[in-house]
């Protein structure tokens, strides 16, 4: 018989023999400066790897209405929605969100990853789910959940899923889920193609805006506005915590669809309710977004500067078009190397390896925000050419031509 912490023991010892200075996770932050500098072990580093794309965590406006909801309500809701965890704020929230993202109806969830699970709750057994093998482990999740049948497509390859879609039988519903910008490539979904399939072959669309909502679109409203083809998702979820500044998510679709999710979906019944200065923050920041388009501009004119900065240099981003500018790391090895000298020369970016990753393909991901100036990204390229050359990922000396990088933005 095996112990059932045999596979924590082993993590453990492979653990403690990685060298500290190349462990990247759980750093310590003492302080933030605007969302764009850190102090970590008493030294200033610029922060290149938070979700903070419009900068409106650490806006003072957001900061004043989170503390305004404090006084007011207190800490917390100490109880879920549907017991006594509902605030006005709340039910305010929900219909400026429904309002801004197009749709009848949404509900405001206590995080990100449980606003992905509920999903589950519209799923059985006689279900098929048609998915992105990129999309975020929370769908993955919510597919387990819903104990449906999972059909996963290789990355954006329409064709795949044209043969999923043909080639599977089911007495149940259909759903195709995805991601509008994937989180670790930074590239989106080919989202014209999949409404198209889905009509063709009578199944639901459900985009997951985690990093589009409040970036892509006319007015920030995701990826589907971006492509015109709102009409054509039937559910929209997007988190709080990236560019609405805060902490939560938003489920939003039918009236009839969110009224069942409120009631049946067992990471919203059975979860506390999201606090108070949370819902207020995102609340304002919603509303810095809609009124100052600027701030979307900003952050993608930032990342086609870094993103092709670091391809003139010689490092592959790969598809990206978001602000998530990913590179091409080696091997995880070569990765937490690679993350360990730039932190060390005071650059704060995010190592991520398999299973974040797809196996084989160990990133060095960075994320800026509307706030960073051109001096930090100017920063950032110089560090990243010193290290990526000293480790060899790239040449001594750039390359004569390379593929420049246009941002799919829309403002």
């Amino acid at each position: 018989m095996t112990d059932i912490f045999g596979r924590c023991r082993a993590w453990s010892a492979y653990r403690a023999q990685l060298d500290p200075a190349i462990y990247p996770y759980f750093r310590s932050i003492a302080s933030r400066q605007d969302g764009t500098e850190v102090e970590v072990d008493g030294r200033r580093l610029i922060m290149a790897g938070s979700n903070d794309y419009l900068g409106l965590s650490c806006d003072p406006r957001v900061i004043d209405a989170a503390a305004r909801a404090l006084a007011r309500f207190g800490t917390s809701c100490s109880g879920s929605r549907l017991l006594n965890g509902t605030l006005t704020l709340h039910e305010e929230l929900e219909s400026e969100m429904a309002r801004f993202l197009g749709r009848s109806a949404a509900v405001v969830v206590t995080t990100g990853f449980q606003t992905n699970l509920a999903v589950a709750a519209l799923l059985d057994r006689d279900s098929v789910v048609f998915a992105d093998r990129h999309n975020h482990a929370s769908l993955v999740d919510a597919v387990q959940l819903g104990a449906s049948k999972h059909r996963r497509y290789r990355h954006n390859d329409m064709a795949h899923l044209r043969h999923l879609l043909e080639t599977t039988e089911s007495a149940g519903s259909r759903l195709i889920i995805t991601d509008g910008a994937f989180s670790m490539g930074g590239d989106i979904c080919d989202l014209p193609q999949i409404v198209k399939l889905a009509q063709m072959h009578s199944a639901r669309v459900v985009v997951d805006g985690a990093h589009d909502v409040g970036l892509l679109g006319e007015r920030g409203r995701g990826v589907a506005e971006h492509f015109g083809v709102e009409e054509q998702v039937d559910l929209v979820i997007t988190t709080l915590s990236k560019c609405f500044g805060s902490l939560g998510g938003v489920f939003a679709g039918p009236a009839e669809v969110i009224d069942y999710a409120r009631h049946h979906a067992r990471s919203i019944v059975f979860a506390a309710s999201l606090p108070p200065a949370n819902v207020a923050a995102a609340l304002a920041a919603l509303r810095i977004l809609e009124s100052e388009p600027e701030r979307r501009r900003r952050a993608f004119q930032v990342a086609e500067q870094l993103n092709n900065g670091l391809r003139a240099v010689g490092f592959n981003t790969g598809d990206s078009v978001t602000p998530v500018v990913p590179v091409r790391a080696g091997s995880k090895l070569e990765c937490l190397r690679f993350w360990s000298e730039l932190f060390a020369a005071g650059i704060f970016v995010n190592a991520v390896l398999p299973p974040a990753a797809p196996e084989g393909t160990a990133v060095i991901r960075i994320t800026l925000s509307a706030l960073h100036t051109d001096q930090h990204i100017d920063r950032i390229i110089e560090e990243c050419t010193a290290v990526g050359r000293r480790l060899g990922f790239i040449p001594s000396t750039p390359p004569i031509s390379f593929e420049r990088v246009k941002m799919a933005c829309s403002v």
